[in-house]
């Protein structure tokens, strides 16, 4: 019996992973949870990611509790009876809904994706503590004050990296961050 699935796209610190779950509960409470991690994830082609594939035996109603990617995010399935024989299905993560949760990703987080001898790299720096990660790892880096603003040093390979951040001069928009690889500037993706 083939039941209707819910994906749902969850781009974490280190990069995408594609949750995968049914959209109701079967009689015998047994459904998979997969998740689908890649560096460069493309929905297209079957073979831009690995499956993790776990057999959970969801109750009719309830949660579900897992980790995701490498850091061991904590992400919820809470499975609400709507009416009859009718599920609502929604996915916490770290404890919030996941739009929240990505609300406050967007102010927390830049990330920008690069291509780099033929590899893609996502490079994300938390605003918070200035941690820079690529690809899942936590990047080794090197603060500089510079006249108009910082410089956050760091490599991916034999390339040459830093995250300038200066100031807006607006209140509201803060200070921007701007990734240079090679004295190229890489665009921000916005999530």
């Amino acid at each position: 019996v083939l039941l209707p699935i819910t994906r749902t796209l969850l781009p974490l610190l280190c990069y995408n992973h594609l949750l995968v779950f049914p959209d109701s509960p079967r009689l015998d409470g047994l459904g998979d949870l997969i998740v689908l991690d890649s560096a460069h994830f493309n929905p297209c082609i079957e073979n831009t990611f690995s499956k993790i594939r776990k057999e959970w035996m969801f109750k009719l109603v309830g949660k579900e509790t897992f980790c995701v990617g490498a850091a061991k995010t904590k992400a919820t399935i809470n499975i609400d009876a709507v009416s009859g024989f009718a599920y609502e299905y929604t996915l916490e993560i770290n404890g919030k809904s996941l739009k929240k949760y990505m609300e406050n990703r967007s102010k927390t987080t830049n990330t920008w994706v690069l291509h780099l001898n033929g590899e893609d790299f996502r490079v994300v720096l938390e605003k918070d503590t200035m941690d820079v990660w690529c690809n899942g790892k936590k990047m080794e880096t090197a603060g500089e004050f510079v006249d108009d603003g910082t410089e956050t040093h760091f490599s991916i390979g034999n390339h040459q990296c830093y995250i300038k951040a200066v100031s807006s001069g607006k209140r509201k928009e803060g200070i921007i961050h701007t990734l240079i690889v090679d004295d190229r500037e890489i665009p921000e993706i916005l999530q």
